[in-house]
C-alpha cells in the first residue's frame, strides 16, 4: 500500500473493532490494528493517542454539537426542553445511522472496566459542558446542573435501550420518552418530605 491511504481513520477504526470483537480489547495491540488496516503503527498514532481512543475519538465533536444546539435554542425554551431537543438532534444527526457500530462499540466497553470508567468520564464532561451552555443562557447554576445531569442520565438509559433493542424505536424517541418518564418521577410525591 502507498504512503497515503484514503480513509485511514475509518480503516483503523474498523480494524480495531473487528479485533476487539475477535480477541477482546485487552488482547489487541496497536500493531495488530495497524496491520489489519493495511497501515503502519506510525499512521495509527497520527489519528489516535492509544487503542482506547479508537472508541472515544468522537466525544469532542459530540460535545461541540450538543453545546451548539443549546446555544442556538430559542430563548423562550426552558432548560429541560433545551437539553432534550439538543440530545434528540444529536441522536438523529450523529447516531441513528450507526446503530450496529454503536452496539459493537458498547459491547467492547461493557466488557472492560477501564473503558466503562472512561465512558463515565466522557458523559460527565458532556454534562458539565451542557450545564455551562445553559448558564450562558441565563439559567441558574443549580437548575443548569440538574437539567444537564438529568439529560445525560436520560441519554445513557435511552442509548442502552436503543443499542440493545429490536430496532423499531429511534434513539431520539427513546431520549424523549426517558426525559418524560423522569418528569413523571420528579412529579411523584417525595417520601422524605412526609417524615
Amino acid at each position: 500500500m502507498g504512503r497515503w491511504a484514503p480513509d485511514a481513520r475509518g480503516r483503523l477504526q474498523r480494524a480495531a473493532m473487528e479485533l476487539y470483537g475477535e480477541r477482546g480489547f485487552e488482547s489487541t495491540t496497536v500493531a495488530e490494528i495497524a496491520e489489519r488496516a493495511g497501515l503502519t503503527e506510525r499512521t495509527f498514532f497520527r489519528y489516535f493517542a492509544d487503542k482506547r481512543e479508537v472508541l472515544f475519538w468522537g466525544a469532542e465533536a459530540l460535545q461541540e454539537f450538543l453545546v451548539a444546539q443549546v446555544d442556538a435554542a430559542p430563548p423562550e425554551r426552558g432548560p429541560i426542553e433545551t437539553i432534550t431537543a439538543a440530545l434528540g438532534s444529536a441522536a438523529d444527526a450523529i447516531f441513528e445511522e450507526m446503530r450496529d457500530q454503536s452496539r459493537q462499540r458498547q459491547d467492547v466497553i461493557d466488557a472492560n472496566r477501564e473503558l466503562q470508567e472512561r465512558e463515565l468520564i466522557k458523559l460527565a464532561s458532556l454534562a458539565a459542558s451542557l450545564a455551562e451552555a445553559l448558564r450562558r443562557r441565563g439559567v441558574g447554576d443549580i437548575a443548569s446542573s440538574l437539567a444537564a445531569e438529568a439529560g445525560i442520565a436520560a441519554f445513557k438509559v435511552a442509548f442502552d435501550h436503543w443499542v440493545h433493542g429490536d430496532g423499531r424505536r429511534t434513539f431520539a424517541a427513546g431520549i424523549r420518552d426517558s426525559m418524560a418518564e423522569l418528569g413523571r418521577l420528579a412529579g411523584a410525591p417525595n417520601p422524605a418530605a412526609r417524615r
